[in-house]
């Protein structure tokens, strides 16, 4: 069952056409969108990071932070 609080298939959509809502054209920016990881406008590219929800943010340095403890493992391990 669909929570009351999540928006409409249409919203979304909507909110994902919306010029208003890229910055640059390239990074998605919509206070009122909850998704951590909103799909790109060309949806077959995949999904993008919404910068305006700080769960999403801290998702993305949480990302990097493993990518940058992995690497420097393998350059220690050379």
């Amino acid at each position: 069952m669909k929570d009351n609080n999540e928006p409409s298939e249409e919203t979304k959509e909507r909110w994902n056409q919306d010029p208003d809502n890229w910055i640059w054209g390239i990074f998605y920016y919509n206070p009122e969108d909850t998704r951590l990881l909103p799909p790109k406008r060309i949806k077959e590219l995949g999904w993008t990071v919404n910068f305006a929800n700080p769960n999403s943010v801290f998702l993305v340095f949480v990302f990097i932070g493993i990518l940058l403890i992995i690497s420097e493992k393998m350059k220690l391990g050379q």
